[in-house]
Protein backbone atom coordinates (compact mmCIF):
# COMPACT_ATOMS: atom_id res chain seq x y z
CA UNK A 1 0.00 0.00 0.00
CA UNK A 2 6.01 2.07 0.29
CA UNK A 3 4.78 5.11 0.69
CA UNK A 4 1.19 4.13 -0.31
CA UNK A 5 -1.81 5.91 -1.59
CA UNK A 6 -0.60 9.01 -1.04
CA UNK A 7 0.58 12.15 0.11
CA UNK A 8 -0.88 14.22 -2.38
CA UNK A 9 -2.95 11.53 -4.57
CA UNK A 10 -4.69 11.94 -7.43
CA UNK A 11 -8.23 12.22 -6.01
CA UNK A 12 -7.51 14.88 -3.82
CA UNK A 13 -9.22 17.84 -4.84
CA UNK A 14 -12.15 15.80 -6.36
CA UNK A 15 -12.17 14.16 -2.83
CA UNK A 16 -12.41 17.74 -1.20
CA UNK A 17 -15.19 18.57 -3.08
CA UNK A 18 -17.43 15.43 -3.06
CA UNK A 19 -16.90 15.30 1.01
CA UNK A 20 -17.94 19.11 1.38
CA UNK A 21 -21.00 17.93 -0.68
CA UNK A 22 -21.46 14.93 1.36
CA UNK A 23 -21.04 16.45 4.31
CA UNK A 24 -23.87 19.27 3.66
CA UNK A 25 -26.14 16.57 3.10
CA UNK A 26 -25.69 14.12 5.64
CA UNK A 27 -28.04 14.30 8.65
CA UNK A 28 -30.56 16.28 7.15
CA UNK A 29 -34.18 14.68 7.44
CA UNK A 30 -35.48 16.27 4.67
CA UNK A 31 -34.55 16.98 1.45
CA UNK A 32 -35.97 19.50 -1.44
CA UNK A 33 -35.92 18.73 -5.09
CA UNK A 34 -33.72 22.18 -5.07
CA UNK A 35 -31.49 21.15 -2.23
CA UNK A 36 -31.21 17.71 -4.17
CA UNK A 37 -30.66 19.43 -7.89
CA UNK A 38 -28.22 21.83 -6.58
CA UNK A 39 -26.04 18.61 -4.81
CA UNK A 40 -26.40 16.99 -8.52
CA UNK A 41 -25.19 20.06 -10.27
CA UNK A 42 -22.35 20.66 -7.77
CA UNK A 43 -21.25 16.39 -8.50
CA UNK A 44 -21.10 17.62 -12.29
CA UNK A 45 -19.17 20.30 -11.71
CA UNK A 46 -16.57 18.73 -9.33
CA UNK A 47 -16.23 15.57 -11.81
CA UNK A 48 -15.32 18.32 -14.69
CA UNK A 49 -12.91 20.18 -12.56
CA UNK A 50 -11.66 16.97 -12.25
CA UNK A 51 -10.91 16.20 -15.58
CA UNK A 52 -13.35 13.47 -15.89
CA UNK A 53 -14.40 12.34 -19.93
CA UNK A 54 -17.85 14.18 -20.15
CA UNK A 55 -19.21 11.36 -21.69
CA UNK A 56 -18.64 9.95 -18.23
CA UNK A 57 -19.52 12.71 -16.44
CA UNK A 58 -22.98 12.63 -18.27
CA UNK A 59 -23.51 9.09 -17.75
CA UNK A 60 -22.71 9.49 -13.71
CA UNK A 61 -24.65 12.51 -13.14
CA UNK A 62 -27.56 11.02 -15.43
CA UNK A 63 -27.94 8.41 -13.15
CA UNK A 64 -27.23 10.14 -9.75
CA UNK A 65 -30.42 12.41 -10.79
CA UNK A 66 -32.84 9.99 -11.76
CA UNK A 67 -31.90 7.84 -8.94
CA UNK A 68 -32.35 11.51 -6.42
CA UNK A 69 -35.12 12.66 -7.45
CA UNK A 70 -37.14 9.06 -7.77
CA UNK A 71 -38.82 7.57 -4.82
CA UNK A 72 -35.43 6.10 -3.57
CA UNK A 73 -34.35 9.27 -1.64
CA UNK A 74 -38.00 10.78 -1.32
CA UNK A 75 -39.15 7.77 0.59
CA UNK A 76 -35.65 7.29 2.88
CA UNK A 77 -35.53 7.81 6.86
CA UNK A 78 -32.12 9.82 6.20
CA UNK A 79 -32.25 11.46 2.53
CA UNK A 80 -29.18 12.99 2.70
CA UNK A 81 -27.08 9.31 3.74
CA UNK A 82 -29.38 8.00 1.00
CA UNK A 83 -28.11 10.34 -1.77
CA UNK A 84 -24.45 9.75 -0.46
CA UNK A 85 -25.14 5.93 -0.79
CA UNK A 86 -26.52 6.58 -4.39
CA UNK A 87 -23.45 8.80 -5.37
CA UNK A 88 -21.12 6.03 -3.74
CA UNK A 89 -23.13 3.25 -6.02
CA UNK A 90 -22.58 5.54 -9.11
CA UNK A 91 -18.58 6.28 -8.44
CA UNK A 92 -18.29 2.57 -7.82
CA UNK A 93 -19.92 1.58 -11.15
CA UNK A 94 -17.82 4.07 -13.70
CA UNK A 95 -14.49 2.90 -11.58
CA UNK A 96 -15.48 -0.88 -12.79
CA UNK A 97 -17.81 -2.77 -10.28
CA UNK A 98 -16.63 -5.07 -8.49
CA UNK A 99 -12.92 -6.18 -7.71
CA UNK A 100 -11.46 -8.13 -10.80
CA UNK A 101 -8.67 -10.91 -10.36
CA UNK A 102 -6.14 -11.65 -12.61
CA UNK A 103 -7.26 -14.99 -14.06
CA UNK A 104 -3.91 -17.06 -14.67
CA UNK A 105 -6.23 -20.50 -14.95
CA UNK A 106 -3.57 -21.55 -17.81
CA UNK A 107 -0.85 -24.62 -18.69
CA UNK A 108 2.18 -22.78 -17.36
CA UNK A 109 3.36 -20.43 -17.67
CA UNK A 110 0.72 -17.96 -18.11
CA UNK A 111 1.61 -15.11 -20.25
CA UNK A 112 1.09 -11.48 -18.84
CA UNK A 113 1.56 -8.78 -21.60
CA UNK A 114 1.95 -5.16 -20.07
CA UNK A 115 1.22 -2.72 -22.82
CA UNK A 116 0.73 1.40 -22.72
CA UNK A 117 2.68 4.41 -23.88
CA UNK A 118 6.34 5.17 -23.79
CA UNK A 119 6.16 6.88 -20.02
CA UNK A 120 3.46 4.99 -17.80
CA UNK A 121 5.61 3.11 -16.02
CA UNK A 122 5.72 -0.66 -17.78
CA UNK A 123 9.04 -1.63 -16.93
CA UNK A 124 8.69 -0.59 -13.00
CA UNK A 125 5.22 -1.74 -13.20
CA UNK A 126 6.53 -5.09 -14.37
CA UNK A 127 8.91 -5.84 -11.67
CA UNK A 128 5.94 -4.62 -9.07
CA UNK A 129 3.29 -7.22 -10.47
CA UNK A 130 6.49 -9.89 -10.36
CA UNK A 131 7.23 -9.27 -6.36
CA UNK A 132 3.52 -9.37 -5.75
CA UNK A 133 2.75 -12.41 -7.06
CA UNK A 134 5.91 -14.35 -6.38
CA UNK A 135 5.36 -12.80 -2.14
CA UNK A 136 1.11 -12.89 -2.35
CA UNK A 137 0.27 -16.07 -4.71
CA UNK A 138 3.84 -18.08 -4.11
CA UNK A 139 4.15 -18.11 -8.08
CA UNK A 140 7.62 -18.33 -9.81
CA UNK A 141 7.68 -15.63 -11.32
CA UNK A 142 9.56 -14.50 -14.50
CA UNK A 143 10.25 -11.64 -16.73
CA UNK A 144 11.19 -10.87 -20.32
CA UNK A 145 11.26 -7.19 -21.95
CA UNK A 146 10.58 -6.90 -25.62
CA UNK A 147 11.56 -3.17 -25.88
CA UNK A 148 14.62 -3.54 -28.56
CA UNK A 149 13.77 0.24 -29.15
CA UNK A 150 15.11 1.13 -25.98
CA UNK A 151 18.52 -1.13 -24.76
CA UNK A 152 18.41 0.67 -21.39
CA UNK A 153 14.55 -0.42 -20.57
CA UNK A 154 15.79 -4.10 -20.90
CA UNK A 155 18.72 -3.34 -18.80
CA UNK A 156 16.86 -1.73 -16.32
CA UNK A 157 13.95 -4.59 -16.05
CA UNK A 158 16.83 -6.45 -15.87
CA UNK A 159 18.32 -4.83 -12.67
CA UNK A 160 15.05 -4.55 -10.96
CA UNK A 161 14.19 -8.25 -11.37
CA UNK A 162 17.62 -8.54 -9.43
CA UNK A 163 16.30 -6.50 -6.67
CA UNK A 164 13.12 -8.66 -6.27
CA UNK A 165 15.12 -11.96 -6.96
CA UNK A 166 13.36 -13.22 -9.93
CA UNK A 167 14.57 -14.39 -13.41
CA UNK A 168 14.71 -12.26 -16.16
CA UNK A 169 15.70 -13.41 -19.68
CA UNK A 170 19.02 -12.40 -20.87
CA UNK A 171 19.77 -9.88 -23.20
CA UNK A 172 20.21 -10.83 -26.96
CA UNK A 173 21.19 -7.42 -29.08
CA UNK A 174 19.38 -7.43 -32.30
CA UNK A 175 16.95 -9.94 -31.67
CA UNK A 176 13.27 -9.19 -32.58
CA UNK A 177 10.48 -8.68 -30.36
CA UNK A 178 8.90 -12.24 -31.60
CA UNK A 179 11.93 -13.70 -31.70
CA UNK A 180 12.74 -12.81 -27.98
CA UNK A 181 8.83 -13.39 -26.84
CA UNK A 182 9.06 -17.03 -28.20
CA UNK A 183 12.26 -18.01 -26.31
CA UNK A 184 11.08 -16.07 -22.92
CA UNK A 185 8.04 -18.81 -23.40
CA UNK A 186 10.56 -21.54 -24.31
CA UNK A 187 12.71 -20.56 -21.28
CA UNK A 188 9.68 -20.55 -19.21
CA UNK A 189 8.20 -24.05 -20.05
CA UNK A 190 11.93 -25.46 -19.36
CA UNK A 191 12.40 -23.44 -15.77
CA UNK A 192 8.96 -24.51 -14.49
CA UNK A 193 7.51 -20.91 -14.49
CA UNK A 194 4.22 -20.42 -13.00
CA UNK A 195 3.91 -16.61 -14.72
CA UNK A 196 5.42 -14.58 -17.25
CA UNK A 197 5.45 -11.38 -17.80
CA UNK A 198 6.30 -9.33 -21.04
CA UNK A 199 7.37 -5.54 -20.61
CA UNK A 200 6.83 -4.41 -23.99
CA UNK A 201 7.59 -1.14 -26.23
CA UNK A 202 5.99 1.96 -25.60
CA UNK A 203 5.49 5.47 -27.83
CA UNK A 204 5.57 8.67 -26.86
CA UNK A 205 2.83 9.12 -28.97
CA UNK A 206 0.17 6.75 -30.82
CA UNK A 207 1.23 4.89 -33.49
CA UNK A 208 -0.01 2.18 -36.07
CA UNK A 209 3.13 0.43 -36.29
CA UNK A 210 3.23 -0.04 -32.67
CA UNK A 211 -0.21 -1.15 -32.53
CA UNK A 212 0.85 -3.86 -35.08
CA UNK A 213 3.61 -4.98 -33.93
CA UNK A 214 1.46 -5.77 -30.40
CA UNK A 215 -1.22 -7.52 -32.35
CA UNK A 216 1.45 -9.65 -33.71
CA UNK A 217 2.50 -10.36 -30.31
CA UNK A 218 -0.67 -11.08 -28.53
CA UNK A 219 -0.92 -13.70 -31.62
CA UNK A 220 1.71 -15.28 -31.03
CA UNK A 221 2.36 -15.18 -27.00
CA UNK A 222 -2.05 -15.89 -26.44
CA UNK A 223 -1.71 -14.17 -23.05
CA UNK A 224 -4.00 -14.79 -20.28
CA UNK A 225 -3.62 -11.31 -19.48
CA UNK A 226 -3.15 -8.53 -21.29
CA UNK A 227 -3.34 -5.26 -19.21
CA UNK A 228 -2.82 -1.51 -20.36
CA UNK A 229 -0.54 0.15 -18.35
CA UNK A 230 -1.86 4.32 -17.80
CA UNK A 231 -0.48 7.03 -15.83
CA UNK A 232 -2.96 8.57 -14.00
CA UNK A 233 -1.40 11.81 -14.12
CA UNK A 234 -1.63 12.18 -18.10
CA UNK A 235 -5.18 13.63 -18.62
CA UNK A 236 -7.22 13.08 -21.37
CA UNK A 237 -4.44 11.95 -23.87
CA UNK A 238 -4.22 8.78 -21.84
CA UNK A 239 -7.99 8.31 -21.76
CA UNK A 240 -7.62 8.37 -25.83
CA UNK A 241 -4.97 5.89 -25.77
CA UNK A 242 -6.68 3.44 -23.21
CA UNK A 243 -9.15 3.70 -25.96
CA UNK A 244 -7.17 2.93 -29.09
CA UNK A 245 -5.21 -0.03 -27.33
CA UNK A 246 -8.90 -1.05 -26.52
CA UNK A 247 -9.78 -1.32 -29.88
CA UNK A 248 -6.39 -2.84 -31.23
CA UNK A 249 -5.77 -5.52 -28.82
CA UNK A 250 -8.62 -7.69 -26.33
CA UNK A 251 -7.64 -5.47 -22.94
CA UNK A 252 -8.85 -7.75 -20.21
CA UNK A 253 -7.92 -5.00 -17.56
CA UNK A 254 -5.98 -1.53 -16.72
CA UNK A 255 -2.80 -0.97 -14.19
CA UNK A 256 -2.92 3.17 -12.94
CA UNK A 257 0.21 4.64 -12.03
CA UNK A 258 1.52 7.31 -10.03
CA UNK A 259 -0.98 7.36 -8.93
CA UNK A 260 0.65 9.51 -5.70
CA UNK A 261 0.53 12.00 -8.34
CA UNK A 262 -1.24 15.52 -7.80
CA UNK A 263 -3.46 15.18 -11.02
CA UNK A 264 -6.96 15.95 -11.01
CA UNK A 265 -8.51 12.24 -11.15
CA UNK A 266 -9.99 11.85 -14.42
CA UNK A 267 -8.31 9.29 -15.83
CA UNK A 268 -8.77 7.33 -13.07
CA UNK A 269 -12.53 7.66 -13.44
CA UNK A 270 -12.64 7.57 -17.11
CA UNK A 271 -9.86 4.88 -18.50
CA UNK A 272 -12.49 2.01 -16.81
CA UNK A 273 -15.41 3.27 -18.30
CA UNK A 274 -14.17 4.25 -21.94
CA UNK A 275 -12.67 1.00 -22.18
CA UNK A 276 -15.11 -1.42 -20.85
CA UNK A 277 -12.04 -2.95 -18.81
CA UNK A 278 -11.86 -3.57 -14.86
CA UNK A 279 -8.78 -1.58 -12.52
CA UNK A 280 -6.65 -4.43 -11.73
CA UNK A 281 -3.87 -2.69 -10.23
CA UNK A 282 -2.88 0.76 -8.96
CA UNK A 283 0.61 1.46 -8.61
CA UNK A 284 1.90 4.86 -6.54
CA UNK A 285 5.26 5.91 -5.36
CA UNK A 286 8.67 4.66 -6.53
CA UNK A 287 9.30 1.78 -4.60
CA UNK A 288 8.67 -1.81 -5.60
CA UNK A 289 6.59 -2.45 -3.11
CA UNK A 290 3.90 0.31 -3.89
CA UNK A 291 1.70 -1.98 -6.08
CA UNK A 292 -1.97 -2.89 -5.01
CA UNK A 293 -4.98 -4.58 -5.82
CA UNK A 294 -7.77 -2.43 -6.77
CA UNK A 295 -11.66 -2.30 -5.01
CA UNK A 296 -13.57 0.00 -6.89
CA UNK A 297 -16.16 -0.07 -3.66
CA UNK A 298 -13.25 0.97 -1.51
CA UNK A 299 -12.00 3.48 -3.65
CA UNK A 300 -15.34 5.38 -3.93
CA UNK A 301 -15.30 5.56 -0.22
CA UNK A 302 -12.24 7.54 0.03
CA UNK A 303 -13.08 9.43 -2.79
CA UNK A 304 -16.24 10.28 -0.50
CA UNK A 305 -13.93 10.98 2.92
CA UNK A 306 -15.56 7.82 4.02
CA UNK A 307 -11.89 6.18 4.12
CA UNK A 308 -11.05 2.36 3.81
CA UNK A 309 -10.89 0.42 7.49
CA UNK A 310 -11.00 -2.55 5.96
CA UNK A 311 -8.14 -2.10 3.34
CA UNK A 312 -6.23 -1.26 6.41
CA UNK A 313 -7.15 -4.09 8.36
CA UNK A 314 -5.84 -6.02 5.31
CA UNK A 315 -2.90 -4.23 5.22
CA UNK A 316 -2.14 -4.66 8.59
CA UNK A 317 -2.68 -8.30 8.54
CA UNK A 318 -0.10 -8.50 5.91
CA UNK A 319 2.80 -6.05 7.13
CA UNK A 320 2.39 -5.89 10.95
CA UNK A 321 4.67 -8.44 12.84
CA UNK A 322 2.39 -9.97 14.98
CA UNK A 323 5.11 -12.01 16.97
CA UNK A 324 6.46 -8.69 18.05
CA UNK A 325 2.85 -7.60 18.51
CA UNK A 326 2.64 -10.26 21.11
CA UNK A 327 5.57 -9.93 23.10
CA UNK A 328 5.15 -6.10 23.45
CA UNK A 329 1.38 -6.89 24.83
CA UNK A 330 2.77 -10.30 27.02
CA UNK A 331 5.39 -7.43 28.49
CA UNK A 332 3.07 -4.62 29.22
CA UNK A 333 0.19 -7.35 30.64
CA UNK A 334 3.91 -8.55 33.08
CA UNK A 335 3.96 -4.57 34.39
CA UNK A 336 7.39 -4.01 32.41
CA UNK A 337 8.08 -0.84 30.96
CA UNK A 338 7.65 0.47 27.30
CA UNK A 339 11.44 1.47 26.12
CA UNK A 340 12.87 2.49 23.79
CA UNK A 341 13.31 -0.23 21.54
CA UNK A 342 9.77 -0.87 21.56
CA UNK A 343 9.04 2.68 20.39
CA UNK A 344 10.99 1.76 17.83
CA UNK A 345 9.66 -1.48 16.91
CA UNK A 346 6.01 0.60 16.68
CA UNK A 347 7.71 3.16 14.61
CA UNK A 348 8.93 0.62 12.19
CA UNK A 349 5.84 -1.03 11.86
CA UNK A 350 4.37 2.69 10.87
CA UNK A 351 6.75 2.84 8.35
CA UNK A 352 6.29 -0.63 6.87
CA UNK A 353 2.41 0.71 6.41
CA UNK A 354 3.50 3.81 4.41
CA UNK A 355 4.10 6.29 7.43
CA UNK A 356 1.19 8.40 9.23
CA UNK A 357 0.06 9.94 5.50
CA UNK A 358 -1.51 5.95 4.35
CA UNK A 359 -2.68 5.28 7.45
CA UNK A 360 -4.40 8.33 7.95
CA UNK A 361 -5.82 8.41 3.92
CA UNK A 362 -8.22 5.22 4.67
CA UNK A 363 -9.52 6.04 7.78
CA UNK A 364 -12.79 7.85 7.99
CA UNK A 365 -12.41 11.72 9.13
CA UNK A 366 -14.93 13.02 10.95
CA UNK A 367 -15.73 16.64 10.00
CA UNK A 368 -13.22 18.99 7.52
CA UNK A 369 -10.51 17.51 9.37
CA UNK A 370 -6.71 18.80 7.40
CA UNK A 371 -5.64 14.90 7.37
CA UNK A 372 -2.38 16.74 5.40
CA UNK A 373 -1.71 18.96 8.36
CA UNK A 374 -1.54 16.33 11.04
CA UNK A 375 0.87 13.84 8.09
CA UNK A 376 3.07 16.77 8.42
CA UNK A 377 3.28 17.06 11.92
CA UNK A 378 4.62 13.24 12.02
CA UNK A 379 5.95 12.65 8.13
CA UNK A 380 7.79 9.61 7.08
CA UNK A 381 10.96 11.86 7.46
CA UNK A 382 10.17 12.49 10.71
CA UNK A 383 9.63 9.07 11.78
CA UNK A 384 12.75 7.89 10.14
CA UNK A 385 14.56 10.70 12.09
CA UNK A 386 13.25 9.10 15.34
CA UNK A 387 14.20 5.40 14.35
CA UNK A 388 17.87 7.05 13.92
CA UNK A 389 17.98 8.71 17.01
CA UNK A 390 17.07 5.26 18.78
CA UNK A 391 19.72 3.59 16.62
CA UNK A 392 22.42 6.45 18.21
CA UNK A 393 21.74 4.94 21.45
CA UNK A 394 23.45 2.18 23.70
CA UNK A 395 21.62 -1.11 24.32
CA UNK A 396 21.05 0.53 28.06
CA UNK A 397 19.92 3.72 27.19
CA UNK A 398 17.12 2.00 25.13
CA UNK A 399 16.37 0.06 27.92
CA UNK A 400 16.35 3.16 30.78
CA UNK A 401 15.55 6.34 28.63
CA UNK A 402 15.61 8.17 32.36
CA UNK A 403 19.87 7.46 32.02
CA UNK A 404 19.47 10.06 29.08
CA UNK A 405 20.95 13.05 30.88
CA UNK A 406 22.51 16.09 28.93
CA UNK A 407 26.08 14.98 27.99
CA UNK A 408 24.54 11.73 26.73
CA UNK A 409 21.50 13.76 24.33
CA UNK A 410 24.70 15.78 22.67
CA UNK A 411 26.42 12.13 22.18
CA UNK A 412 23.18 11.15 20.65
CA UNK A 413 22.28 13.83 18.70
CA UNK A 414 25.61 14.53 17.32
CA UNK A 415 25.77 10.04 16.19
CA UNK A 416 22.31 10.41 14.41
CA UNK A 417 23.30 14.17 12.48
CA UNK A 418 20.44 15.80 14.71
CA UNK A 419 20.23 18.00 17.29
CA UNK A 420 19.65 18.18 20.74
CA UNK A 421 15.85 19.51 20.21
CA UNK A 422 14.91 16.47 18.50
CA UNK A 423 16.09 14.35 21.07
CA UNK A 424 14.25 16.17 23.81
CA UNK A 425 11.10 15.47 21.77
CA UNK A 426 11.59 11.68 21.04
CA UNK A 427 12.26 11.41 25.16
CA UNK A 428 8.82 12.97 25.36
CA UNK A 429 6.95 11.49 22.70
CA UNK A 430 8.39 8.24 24.58
CA UNK A 431 6.64 9.30 27.77
CA UNK A 432 3.34 9.83 26.86
CA UNK A 433 3.26 6.18 24.93
CA UNK A 434 4.78 4.67 28.12
CA UNK A 435 1.88 6.26 29.80
CA UNK A 436 -0.74 5.42 27.08
CA UNK A 437 0.40 1.89 27.60
CA UNK A 438 0.25 1.39 31.13
CA UNK A 439 -3.28 2.46 30.64
CA UNK A 440 -3.83 0.21 28.20
CA UNK A 441 -2.35 -2.60 30.24
CA UNK A 442 -4.65 -1.73 33.41
CA UNK A 443 -7.83 -0.80 31.88
CA UNK A 444 -7.95 -1.58 28.64
CA UNK A 445 -9.44 0.69 25.70
CA UNK A 446 -11.63 3.00 27.87
CA UNK A 447 -8.88 4.53 29.41
CA UNK A 448 -6.95 4.91 26.68
CA UNK A 449 -9.83 6.75 25.11
CA UNK A 450 -9.53 8.75 28.26
CA UNK A 451 -6.07 9.47 27.58
CA UNK A 452 -7.01 10.87 24.33
CA UNK A 453 -9.43 12.84 25.69
CA UNK A 454 -12.35 10.74 24.72
CA UNK A 455 -15.91 9.45 26.14
CA UNK A 456 -15.14 7.66 29.51
CA UNK A 457 -18.91 6.34 28.95
CA UNK A 458 -21.10 4.45 26.28
CA UNK A 459 -22.22 7.93 25.45
CA UNK A 460 -22.01 9.46 22.13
Amino acid sequence: MSDSLCETNVFKNLSARLTDIANRLRGRGRLSEANLRDAVRDVRRALLEADVALPVVRGLVEQVKRRALGQEVARSISPGQTFIKILHDELVAILGGGSAALDLRQQPPAVIMLVGLQGAGKTTTAAKLARLLAKRDGSKVMLASLDTRRPAAMLQLQQLAAQIGVPCLQIEPDSEPATIASRAIDEARRGLVDVLILDTAGRTRLEAELLDELGALHRLTAPAETLFVVDSMAGQDAVHAARSFGDALPLTGLILTKVDGDARGGVALSASEVTTCPIKFIGSGETLEALEAFHPERMASRILGMGDVLGLVEEAGQKVDRDKAQRLARKLKKGRGFDLNDLREQLEQMLNMGGISALLEKLPMPGKVDTEAVARQMDTRALRRQVALIGAMTPGERRFPKSINGSRKRRIAAGSGLAVQDVNRLLKQHTQMQKLMKRAAKGGIQRMLQGFGGPAGGGS
